[in-house]
Order: C-alpha cells, then structure tokens, then sequence
C-alpha cells in the first residue's frame, strides 16, 4: 500500500528584514565590545549567504525582549496563527477538509506549549474529535522529516487515512540578549522563524510522491554537538563548531547504504530534497554531490531566501519540487540532521 505526500504549504511570520537591515540593531547590540570583534560579528551576519528572514517579532522585540516569559507568550501566540494558516493551505492545496485528517503531528523546539500545539489547531478547525495526536519536540531540524517518517508509519498500517505534518519554529525567540558566544552570533546571523504543513494519504486515488523508505542514522557519542541549553533567559543554542567536518565523514555511509537496500545509486536520485543547516553545511554537501553532477540550488536558495528555519526548513524546500510538475518515475532523497546527533533520511518517487 502507497504513502504519498498530497501537498506541502509554507507560511512566513508578518515581520520581514534583509540582513543589511538588521546590520544596524546588530552594531548597538556589540557597543562596549572589542572593535576587531564588532567587525568580525557583522561579517558573519554579511558571510552566512541569508539575505533575508522572516519572525514572528520585528527586530526592535528581538533585541529588547529578554524574559523567557515575554518570548514564549509571543512564541505561543504567534505559532498557533502560523500553524493554523499553514495548515488551511496545505488543505486547499489537497482539496481536504480539516475533517478529512485522521493523525495531526506538530513538530517545535524553539517554545514551550502545553497544551500542545495540536490541541488548539483541533479546537480552531474544527478537526475530528476521535483524531490522532502526536506532538514531536526536542528533535530539532531533523523533525521535519521525522514527522513524515512517523506520519508514513500511521499510514501504512491503517489505508485509506489522512495524516497532517505541522512543523513551526522561531528561532529568533532563543536570541539570547546578554550572550555574546559564537555559538549564539552565528545561529543569530542563519536563523529565521517559519512554518510549514505537509499532508499525506494512505488512499489510493490520490496524487503524489511516493514515500518508498525511510531510516534513521544515529552518530554515537555526539550528544553535545546540537540543541539547546534551559536558561532563565530562555533557550539558549549550543551548536558545536565541527558539526560540518562530521556530517562530511559520515556522508558516505548515511547516503550510500540507504540507497544500496533500495537497489539505488546516488547516480539514480534526481532530486536532493536537503535541509540547509548554514553555509558551511550546505559547501560541505556540494563538495560532496558537485563531482556527481547534482545540485542542492533548492537548499541554498530556500537558505538565502528564508534562512534556516529549524524543522520547517526542509519542507520548505520540499515545498519547491512539489510545486514543479515533474516526470513521473523522478526519485528524490529528503535528509536533515538534528540533535542527538542524527540524521533522518526518506526515498521519494514521483
């Protein structure tokens, strides 16, 4: 029985800047600090090939807001909007009715909801009383992918069901004011907030590609590498600087086996649906893929368009290939890594 992904719909938060124009909040943020380092932060912020982003604050709150309190209520509020929109679309794209959805999966790991946020999408929708829930936090940007492969799971043993994927992060709401780490510079000059909603079915008639496979692969003694830290100040990013070099050893043996039970070689994969962590991790996978003759455009252009935008962000880019009407047979790989440290992986056939 068939899995398929019948449409994927993005919406971006109301608050919008160019990186040149949060360039300047940027200089009053690092007055008092060292000059050579003043200069070495904006280029960072000038280097992280994001021309823009989106969040559900405008960069005055971002730089003023310092309670944990004060960001999570925005965080909540502004969330449950972005996912309820979101999903709307993704349902119009697939000419459903929120009752049509028979599992809901929401996926976030930059606020703290409880209720979760599933229980006010089934409120304000409308959404079957006897629906499956399943909330998925602490996974990062590789929850994205992980909330399909859970969703593909539900569906292949109940046909003729319907599941709903939300995936709705702000990043800019673990900015931590008082922190002047690479760490917190960085993931400030490559994040920006976003939501996306992804919707599957398990009925036959309907259109869309194919989920053939899915795996995880789990990085042994890399716990420390991503996530975050619970501060008074909220969430505070730990985001371990050789992440890149890792993923580059480790490539080979999350692409190549996956492919290998598939009876595939990356030669066969027209379609590298992947999750652009930042730049260093999307010039580490072209170097990889460059000699092969594939590209990752859609990755970079959703990064510099949008920045990453944690779990959202592979949807976004999934978003692309699904909009673009594409030879029946195409096959595509969906990947992103998140803390654990792992890598979540699906095989897509068009």
């Amino acid at each position: 029985m068939a899995v398929r992904i019948t449409s994927v719909a993005k919406q971006l938060p109301k608050y919008t800047r160019k990186t040149k124009d949060i360039l300047p909040y940027v200089e009053l943020w690092l007055e008092g600090q060292d000059e050579r380092f003043r200069r070495k932060v904006l280029k960072i912020f000038e280097n992280a090939a994001v021309d823009k982003r989106y969040s559900i604050m405008d960069a005055e709150d971002v730089f003023l807001k310092t309670s944990f309190e004060e960001k999570n209520d925005i965080y909540a509020r502004e969330c449950v909007k972005l996912a309820e929109q979101s999903l709307v679309k993704a349902l119009d794209k697939a000419k459903l009715q929120p009752a049509d959805i028979d599992y809901i999966i929401t996926v976030s790991c930059t606020g703290i909801m409880i209720p979760s946020l599933d229980a006010f999408l089934i409120n304000s929708l409308k959404m079957r009383r006897d629906i499956v829930r399943l909330p998925v936090t602490e996974m990062g940007c590789a929850a994205g992918v992980s909330g399909i492969l859970y969703a593909k799971n539900f569906l292949k043993s109940n046909p003729n069901k319907r599941a709903a994927v939300v995936a709705v992060e702000s990043p800019t709401a673990t900015f931590q004011l008082d922190d002047y780490s690479m760490v917190n510079i960085v993931s400030a000059a490559i994040f920006g907030d976003g939501c996306a909603s992804v919707i599957l079915s398990s009925y036959e008639d309907e259109e869309g590609p194919e989920i053939l496979d899915e795996a995880m692969y789990h990085f042994y003694d890399a716990a420390h590498m991503m996530g975050f830290k619970l501060r008074n100040t909220g969430l505070q990013m730990v985001l371990d600087q050789s992440v890149p070099q890792t993923i580059a050893d480790h490539f080979p043996k999350i692409i190549h086996p996956f492919l290998e039970q598939n009876n595939l070689t990356i030669a066969e994969i027209d379609h590298l649906v992947f999750h652009p962590g930042g730049k260093k991790i999307v010039q580490t996978v072209e170097e990889l893929f460059g000699d092969l003759g594939k590209n990752i455009d859609d990755t970079k252009e959703v990064l510099r368009l949008y920045g990453n935008m944690s779990s959202a962000t592979v949807l976004y880019v999934l978003e692309r290939f699904m909009d673009r009407d594409l030879p029946k047979g195409d096959k595509g790989i969906m990947l992103s890594f998140g803390p654990g440290f792992s890598a979540q992986r699906i095989l897509l056939e068009w």
